[in-house]
C-alpha cells in the first residue's frame, strides 16, 4: 500500500500521521526511560509502560547503554525533545534504520 493510500484511507478518521507512522517494540518486560537527549545524563522526561511501541522519527549518536538488543550508542528520537536509547528498541538491525537527527 503506497503511503498516498494510507493517508487516505485514514482521512476523516481524526488520525495524525504519527498514529499512522511504523512503530517499533519496546524489548518485553521493560518501562523504558525517557531522555531529553541522547544520554542517561539528560534530564527524565517520562517512563514509557510495560508492553510500549515507539515512533523513531530520527537517530542520533550519544551515550554508550546496553540493552536486552545489544551496545549501542544509537538514541532514538520518539517526539520533540524526547529521546530513548536503541538498545532497548528491537528495530531489527543494529544500525540506523531511520534518517539522523540533525
Amino acid at each position: 500500500m503506497a503511503v498516498e493510500e494510507v493517508q487516505s484511507a485514514s482521512e476523516g478518521l481524526g488520525e495524525t500521521f504519527e498514529e499512522t507512522a511504523k512503530r517499533y517494540p519496546v524489548a518485553p518486560g521493560v518501562a523504558l526511560n525517557v531522555r531529553s537527549g541522547p544520554g542517561t545524563n539528560y534530564r527524565l522526561i517520562k517512563v514509557l509502560p510495560i508492553g510500549a511501541r515507539v515512533p523513531i522519527n530520527c537517530q542520533k549518536p550519544g551515550e554508550r547503554v546496553s540493552g536486552p538488543y545489544g551496545t549501542s550508542n544509537l538514541w532514538d528520537n520518539i517526539a520533540n525533545g524526547q529521546f530513548v536509547a536503541d538498545a532497548y528498541v528491537n528495530t531489527g538491525s543494529d544500525g540506523y534504520v531511520t534518517i539522523r537527527c540533525s
